[in-house]
Parts: C-alpha cells; sequence; structure tokens
C-alpha cells in the first residue's frame, strides 16, 4: 500500500501489489463492500475510502496511527456490537462493520 493525494471520498490508500488475492465480501456501513483474503480491516476500509472513523470526542476524521493495536485509535464497531481493533483483525467473510459515517 501507499498513501496517495485524495479527496475526501477517496480512498487513503491504493493498492500496487498482491492484487489477485481471493476477494473478500463483507458489509461497510450498510454499503455491500470487497476487500482481499489477508487485508486488515484498517487496509480493507482504507482501500474504499479517506478515513476509518470520526473520533467520538473530537468529531475529527481518523485513519489508525500506531498500526501495531496499542494507540486505540482505530476501534470499530460489528454489526453485533462488538468493538474490534481495525489494524489488528483481519477481514472475513460475512463481516458487518460499523464506523459511524454511513446508514445505522
Amino acid at each position: 500500500m501507499v498513501a496517495m493525494t485524495h479527496t475526501p471520498a477517496s480512498p487513503l490508500l491504493r493498492r500496487v501489489a498482491e492484487t489477485q488475492r481471493k476477494p473478500v465480501p463483507f458489509v461497510l456501513d450498510g454499503h455491500a463492500a470487497t476487500a482481499l483474503e489477508g487485508d486488515t480491516v484498517l487496509t480493507a476500509i482504507l482501500t474504499l475510502r479517506a478515513q476509518l472513523r470520526i473520533n467520538e470526542f473530537s468529531g475529527e476524521p481518523r485513519a489508525g496511527f500506531c498500526l501495531m493495536g496499542a494507540c486505540q485509535d482505530c476501534w470499530v464497531l460489528t454489526d453485533s456490537g462488538e468493538r474490534l481493533r481495525a489494524c489488528a483483525t483481519f477481514i472475513a467473510p460475512g463481516m458487518a462493520l460499523r464506523t459511524g459515517q454511513g446508514p445505522a
């Protein structure tokens, strides 16, 4: 992955290698989405949009910080209400994720 110049609606990351891995369907904020097998939730989301979530305290966009599960900046929710660290959780088929940026 490499960072790229983007608008708020465009992906933050662009895939430059390993593009032939198996597709993994999931749901992001009520919309069907696809990642690749072996992606973390963070990678899966940031290849689709410019931010991971909105900070619940500041209202500012967040995209993860430490990328190793220590900073608490990449929490997202599953549809069942479970919290998970996007940087340390691998995407799984059928996962339904909520970032607070789409339909409830």
